[in-house]
């Protein structure tokens, strides 16, 4: 590909719904980058999960501390096929677009927001890779509950983001500056002023192929806020 095909960054949470990446998200996003003539690198930050979940029972089988809990960038390397960096080595200068999949991961792994709400923490590495994104006006992008971790660093610049219809969460995210837009689960809400283009999917789809075109309509929005 030439110098002007633009570079997505894909910043994963783990591996599963419940504690890491929402899996049909991060697949269906790196397709349709893929699906546009676009690139891709999977991130995710070197740090371990805030629990580990059986996706088969629903329970948690080691939190925190534990020895056999799980480390973030080695769950995310099962869904990139071990092509995935450590989110330290994101530079902003590199790419056109970082778009965030959703999944719980988001909400216990880059956040805290599933514990804290609006006085959430983020992580480190989440919270430098956003900012300097913003300062160097390269799209932002994230579906489900990942949004509510672009509110937590980013809300004080008045941005727009959707979660859905989520009551609550939307609360939540107004609680830390942003202002909330209610969609359907394929809709987007696009921020053009700030390029930031978020979408709910599981937050309300119901089938895989709300998943797979709510996820293009992402990816086709952000496309169009690209400076080429």
């Amino acid at each position: 590909m030439d110098n002007n095909t633009p570079r997505f960054a894909i910043v994963l949470s783990g591996c599963g719904v419940f504690d890491g990446s929402e899996i049909h998200e991060a697949v269906c996003t790196m397709l349709a980058v893929d699906q546009c003539g676009c690139e891709y690198q999977c991130f995710a930050p070197n740090t371990w999960q805030a629990r580990t979940i059986d996706h088969f029972t629903g329970h948690a089988v080691a939190i925190a501390g534990d020895e056999d809990n799980r480390n973030v960038l080695a769950e995310s390397a099962r869904i990139a096929r071990g092509n995935v960096k450590d989110l330290s080595e994101f530079k902003a200068t590199e790419y056109d677009a970082i778009v965030f999949p959703g999944g719980f991961g988001a909400a216990l792994n880059l956040s805290d927001f599933a514990v804290k709400g609006a006085e959430c923490d983020v992580n480190v590495e989440v919270k430098r890779a956003l900012e300097e994104s913003y300062q160097h006006g390269i799209v932002i992008g994230a579906m489900c509950i990942a949004p509510t971790v672009i509110a937590r660093v980013l809300g004080k610049k008045g941005i727009k983001i959707t979660v859905g219809n989520d009551k609550k969460v939307a609360t939540g995210v107004e609680k830390m500056g942003a202002e909330h837009q209610n969609c359907s689960a394929t809709e987007v809400c696009v921020d053009s002023e700030n390029k930031i283009v978020t979408t709910p999917c599981y937050m309300l789809a119901t089938s895989l192929k709300e998943i797979a075109e709510g996820t293009r309509n992402l990816v086709d929005e952000m496309l169009e806020l690209i400076d080429y």
